[in-house]
């Protein structure tokens, strides 16, 4: 089995947990970021070391409450392959509309080439209206009073500019022409003539991977139609299990062929390791609170399942013990994260997991010990 590392990318915190401080009262200064950066790629360093496959960082802009921190996955991505030698590096996920699509593409062929074939492209339609209002796009959320409009340009945007990368990376010339984009730009003189075609500088020299994750119905449609591959997380076990069997069979739909159950997709599963599962529990509750304190407001809890056997309705701020019985979060001994693991590999036919052990507010010596915890005591298990 395929294992990855992915992290937000947060400060450390003193005060991380359920109620006070809010998100927006904190702030962080220059110093305390940068440190943070530091830290973020020795544990990309520390995650080549113990042998993990993958290491995902995350796009986020003006988060001056620390939560997120890294505005760049590709920069900082460029940094990490310098400094490690096998593992493959990636963002969950570029920010497509708040990029210019072509210097996302040029950026990513840069880290890709650089890297020695170890760039991943992950793409993703973003969560925070702050960034994506500043940065030329839009996003529906949870407290977004124009979600639904903001949503459908999103996505229409979205979906040019996905165009746009794949005709850039993947062509020696390209043109392309779309109500968002058209390049290039009619009427460009160029000595003597007009420019018809342009060309990406560079381009890949190695084969190279797209993930996107999926968590609307319309995007479960939209990925394996275009042969991408597909990311899961925070849902509750069997909404997982129903999206991963409708993407297999669209897939053989959209691009023949029949998927092995575990093929083009990968989990995301929230992690702590201690020596029983009383201290596993009482380890992580306070980042898993902060989590939810920070991110119910854009959503994301929506793909739980209630008490009542129906999906919980957006902006729900969920229990850890709501979390463990959803298995979002694996939480425990190494022998009960191993039984996590296994009943994902039974049910889904899971083959590619990625960690999330870094919780909000975490030191990042906490979290470098539950890597290799998982890298020693739980991952050779299953």
């Amino acid at each position: 089995m395929k294992t990855g590392v992915f992290l937000f990318g947060g400060v450390e915190m003193d005060d991380a947990g359920a109620g006070r401080p809010d998100p927006t009262d904190r702030r962080y200064s220059t110093e305390v970021v940068w440190k943070t950066t530091e830290r973020i790629l020795d544990m990309g360093v520390a995650a080549d070391r113990l042998g993990y496959d993958s290491f995902w960082l995350t796009e986020h802009h003006f988060q001056y409450e620390g939560y997120e921190v890294v505005p760049n996955g590709l920069i900082i991505g460029t940094a990490l392959a310098e400094r490690t030698k096998r593992i493959r590096i990636g963002s969950m996920f570029n920010i497509v509309g708040q990029w210019h699509p072509l210097r996302l593409a040029e950026d990513f062929a840069t880290l890709h080439n650089l890297s020695g074939g170890r760039g991943i492209l992950g793409i993703g339609r973003g969560t925070v209206p702050r960034e994506a209002e500043n940065l030329g796009t839009k996003i529906g959320s949870f407290d977004n009073p124009d979600a639904i409009a903001a949503d459908e340009f999103n996505r229409k945007q979205f979906n040019e500019a996905i165009e746009v990368i794949l005709a850039a990376l993947r062509n020696e010339t390209f043109s392309y022409e779309g109500d968002v984009y058209t390049f290039p730009v009619p009427g460009i003189p160029d000595r003597g003539g007009f420019v018809e075609e342009l060309t990406l500088v560079p381009r890949p020299i190695h084969p190279f991977e797209v993930w996107q994750p999926i968590t609307r119905p319309p995007t479960l449609e939209y990925v394996p139609k275009m042969g991408f591959n597909a990311t899961f997380w925070l849902r509750h076990h069997s909404y997982i299990k129903d999206w991963w069997d409708r993407y297999a069979a669209l897939w053989t739909e959209h691009q023949g062929g029949i998927l092995g159950r575990g093929d083009n997709r990968n989990l995301v599963l929230s992690v702590c390791v201690e020596d029983s599962r009383e201290r596993a529990i009482e380890s992580v509750r306070a980042g898993h609170d902060e989590f939810w304190k920070f991110l119910a407001p854009y959503g994301w809890s929506r793909g739980y399942m209630g008490h009542d056997g129906r999906p919980v309705e957006a902006g729900t701020v969920p229990s850890l013990e709501d979390s463990l019985e959803n298995r979002t979060w694996l939480v425990g001994s190494a022998e009960d994260v191993i039984e996590g693991i296994s009943f994902y590999k039974e049910t889904l036919g899971l083959e590619d997991l990625i960690i999330f052990p870094n919780m909000p507010g975490d030191p990042y010596s906490k979290t470098e010990e539950q890597m290799a915890r998982m890298a020693e005591e739980v991952l050779p298990h299953v």
